[in-house]
Order: structure tokens, then sequence, then C-alpha cells
């Protein structure tokens, strides 16, 4: 590629003396017109048949779509079929709006009105191509005579709806395609002529769709281009300003939303950004990015997987793991640091009550479009002890205490490591059973019987078997409660050194199988920390399985005396 680069010509910037643009804020939802079934369809390896279609199109008015281009009626026959099934078979809701796209030529002007007749509300969206590079090159046509052909359209069109026989509510949209590669006077010029001829109001105003048609600038180049635009259009209260940005540079969204703050009006694209080459803007990523602002978008998110799963079989394209909101990986955390994080935000949370979503690394909470909080912490070599944790919480109930946290992540790292790959939550919670219940043991508790003498004296007596000796011994302490009793009776077969640090419990289910799991935190003779869990019906006895447990992961020997 060496030297290659000085074949290209850079983009030439507008000079504006001051702009607008980047002191605005989005405070409101565009105008939303879905070209889907249009733009998005025309860029499928195989273009979606009338079933699909017809799904596709009541997934869009579901999701609160009020204007869906549903086609280019005049250029084939297929098209013109799937426009008269939606009209005469009544698929389309009174509150939405179809918009038919048409080149500025006569017999396909004329073949898009008939394929609309019946239709209660159409935009008619016409267009020709207006940038220097196609006059130069396709149309071979200077300025003036472009301009013709854009106004030859609209006069045929005005016309057609002048002399129209049927009760269509008719509204009118032009694009000077190529705007972004055309000269931002030019463009003012031509939709000037264009309205000249249409005449429309406030109360009635005209469509200008100013496309990004082959992404050729920065996004902020874009935005001047519409300021500049807006600014020097007369008649500027009689126009919505519309955008069709495309993706060739991966910034459709940015030059879509300062394109918003550059004064737009209304917004074409498609949901999850397919279209020609890169793409078209993806409408589902500048919607959600309103949303995380406090932003009604005013579409109905709520449910991604299933609009998702529609959008890839009708389409048969794939949505990629990375894509914003909708990717499978988007919500995932694998770093320790990022899974940390995470987890503390719920705990604040849940400590706080807020109504306000703060949760690290997450800008929007994936139950909002319908994902789950499963996936939101995954776990391989580069995870860290707090999103184990998390995932034995959320996934089984299991809260293991803040302490706690290294110890089952150094185990939960080991396992990783020893087999190459992330854990799923079912095989995390088998490091979770082999190093804590299914453990090999030392001694375990066979009966016993604890009498509360008040609130500061309590007496255990019971059986243990010893597995070394393979022998029961029956022991029996007194202490201030039932667990210092019991560690008092442990002094009887030689278990003597421990030292009771902390201790936990919760129960993990309900109902007539409730049950209680307790956490605890020993150190051992030699100083060293050592947890065990204990799992019961009875609170004590889940403690002293704890305190079992504990005694049998550590390298403690137990030498009994008798």
């Amino acid at each position: 590629m060496e030297k290659g680069f000085k074949k290209y010509v850079p983009f030439q910037q507008i000079k504006m003396e001051s702009r607008d643009w980047p002191n605005n804020t989005i405070t409101k939802a565009p105008i939303w017109c879905s070209v889907d079934l249009r733009d998005g369809n025309q860029a499928l390896v195989d273009p979606m048949n009338l079933e699909q279609k017809l799904e596709f199109f009541h997934a869009l008015c579901d999701m609160g779509f009020k204007e869906i281009e549903i086609g280019f009626p005049s250029a084939s026959e297929t098209e013109y079929e799937i426009c008269r099934e939606l009209i005469e078979k009544n698929h389309i809701p009174d509150d939405v709006t179809i918009q038919v796209l048409v080149q500025a030529r006569e017999h396909l002007i004329r073949k898009t009105f008939e394929a609309v007749k019946g239709a209660k509300n159409v935009i008619v969206h016409f267009y020709n191509s207006t940038s220097t590079l196609q006059r130069k090159v396709v149309f071979k046509k200077d300025m003036d005579g472009i301009i013709d052909i854009a106004v030859e359209g609209a006069k045929l069109i005005k016309e057609l709806i002048d002399h129209y026989d049927g009760d269509t509510h008719f509204r009118l949209e032009y694009s000077p395609e190529s705007f972004s590669g055309t000269e931002v006077d030019y463009s003012v010029r031509i939709c000037e002529a264009v309205m000249d001829v249409i005449q429309p109001t406030p109360e009635n105003p005209i469509i200008l769709n100013l496309p990004n048609t082959v992404e050729m600038c920065t996004p902020n180049t874009y935005a001047d281009q519409i300021e500049y635009f807006i600014k020097h259009l007369k008649n500027r209260e009689s126009a919505i300003i519309s955008l069709h940005p495309h993706n060739d540079r991966g910034t459709g969204v940015a030059g879509a939303e300062l394109g918003l703050l550059a004064g737009a009006d209304r917004i074409e694209g498609t949901l999850f950004g397919n279209g020609e080459r890169t793409g078209n803007l993806d409408i589902v990523t500048v919607g959600l990015n309103m949303y995380t602002q406090g932003v009604d978008p005013e579409l109905d998110f709520s449910n991604l997987p299933k609009y998702r799963e529609i959008y890839e079989r009708c389409t048969n394209m794939k949505i990629g793991e990375r894509q914003p909101y909708v990717g499978d990986l988007v919500f995932t955390a694998f770093s320790g640091s990022h899974q940390d994080a995470i987890n503390k935000g719920f705990q604040y949370a849940q400590e706080t009550g807020s109504d306000k979503w703060e949760i690290p690394y997450l800008p929007i909470d994936p139950a909002d479009v319908g994902r789950q909080y499963e996936p939101i912490i995954r776990i391989n070599s580069q995870s860290g002890k707090g999103g184990a944790a998390f995932i034995m919480q959320n996934n089984f109930g299991y809260e293991l205490p803040k302490k706690m946290h290294p110890e089952f992540g150094s185990l939960v790292k080991a396992e990783c490591d020893r087999i190459g790959r992330e854990l799923s939550p079912n095989e995390l919670m088998e490091v979770f059973n082999k190093n804590y219940i299914d453990i090999k043991q030392k001694l375990w508790l066979v009966h016993h019987v604890v009498t509360n003498y008040g609130q500061d004296h309590a007496k255990f007596e019971g059986t243990m078997h010893l597995v070394k000796q393979n022998i029961d011994v029956d022991i029996c302490g007194e202490g201030n409660g039932p667990i210092d009793a019991f560690f008092n009776a442990l002094k009887m077969i030689g278990i003597d050194g421990f030292e009771f640090v902390s201790y936990s419990e919760h129960g993990i289910s309900n109902g007539s199988d409730s049950k209680a799991i307790s956490y605890i935190q020993l150190k051992d003779p030699n100083g060293k920390s050592v947890f065990g869990v204990g799992i019961s019906h009875g609170i004590f006895k889940a403690s002293a399985r704890g305190i079992i447990c504990a005694i049998n992961r550590s390298d403690f020997e137990i030498n009994y005396p008798g």
C-alpha cells in the first residue's frame, strides 16, 4: 500500500463562521422511517419473499414505526405485487404511512401511483443523484440539467396528485441523492427548485431527505452540511429535514446523532444497520443511545431478541457478537476488574434502593431490551473473584461473603487454566461443589443434640466419625453459645487451635424444602485462613457442617488422643 493513499482526494470541509450543533443536545426522538423493506432488502444476497416481507412489516409496526418504506414498486413486478398485497389485504394500520421510492422519471412515477392506489396514507419519495462525481461520470450533465430532472419529476407528481381519483392522503419526499458528495449550496438550490413546484406549507410540509449515500467524511462535516443547508434554505418552516446516513466509514450512528444536533427532524435507517456496502444507519443503536440518556425513543425495544430472530430469519443476515445492545456479548464481562465493579454496582443498587441505573460498565439495563442477567458475567482465566461470586449469587442464589471471594476466585481461575477455556455457570457450580461440598473428609458429624441454657450458655453433645481411625467418638462441650460449645467439644478429639474469624448464612430455597447455607471462615493452628461451607435444613447444623468443612479442607491432621 506504499504511496497508494495519494490517489485519494481528501474531502473538502465546509467553511462556516459559526456553528450551533456542538452546543446542542438531543432531547426528543426524531420522526423514524424504516427502510428495511427497501434499502435493506435490496442489499440482501437473497431478497425477502412476500411472506418474509409481510412478517417484517408487521414487526416494524409492532415496534412503533409510523413511516415504513415498503419498496420500489416501479422497479420490478415482485415489488409491485408486494405493495398491492399490503394494500389489498389490509395489512397497513390506519396510523402507519407507507413510503414508496421512485426515480424522478416519468414512466416510473406513473407506475408508482398505480401501485399505491387504495392506500390510506402514502409518502411518495422521489429522487435523482446530484453529486459532483455522478454529474461528471454517470449523467454527464451540468447543474442546471440535473435540476431540470428534479423539477420535471416534481411537476408530474404534483399533477398526478392534483388529479388523483381516490381518498389517499399523499405526502412528498425529495432526496438529492448523494447529498454528502454534492456542493452544499447546490443542494439548497435544487431543493428550493423542487419546493417552488410542490408549494409546501407549514401545515403540509415536504420532506427533504439529505442522504449520506456514501459516507465520505467525518460526522462533524456531515453535521456542518446539514446545519448549513437548514440555515440557507428558504421557507424552512415548510420542510421536514430528514437524514439517511450510510456507514461506509463506520460512523453512520455518529453522523445521524450529529445531524440531529444540527437541526434534522427525521431519520431513515434499518433495524440493525443492514444496507448496501457497510450498511445503513442502525436505528436500534441510535434509539437506545437516546434511551440511555433519559430520552424516550418512541419505539419499543423491550424485546430485542424477538426482533433479532425475525431479522436473522427473514434476511439470512447475522448479528455480530459485539453489535451494540443486541450482540451476544455486549452485556458480557470477562475482565476481573469489570466483573468486580458490576457486582459492586448491583450490591449498591440493592443497598440504596435507588431507582436510577448506576451499574459500572453497563450503560443500559439488559432487562430493558429483553435480555437476561445470566450472561452478563462469564468466567475465563482473565476473570476475577467478583465475577465468580456474581454468577453464584445470580444463577444459584449463593451469596458468598466478600472475604471468601479471593479463595473461590483462585479455585475458579485454576480450573479455567486447566481446561483452557471459559466455564459455564454449571461448571462453576461444579468447582464450588468439588471444593466445598464433595470434599475428602477427615471427620463428619453423625448426630448431635444442642441444649440452650439462656442466652449465653449452651451444651453440645454428639458423635463424630473419624475417618483415619474409622471410629465413632462421643464428644461433649459447653460454651457461651452452640458454636462455642461445639468448638469446645471438638477439643476432646484433638481438634484445637482453630480461631473463628467470620460467619454468614442465608436461605437457598423456599417452601417446605427450605435450607440454610453457612459460610465459616477459620484460621488454622498455623495461622492460615480457610473457608468451609455447610448446608442443612437447620441453621446450627449448617453452621456445624461449615466448621467441619473448613477443618476438612485445612492442612490440620487429626490425631485422636484416645
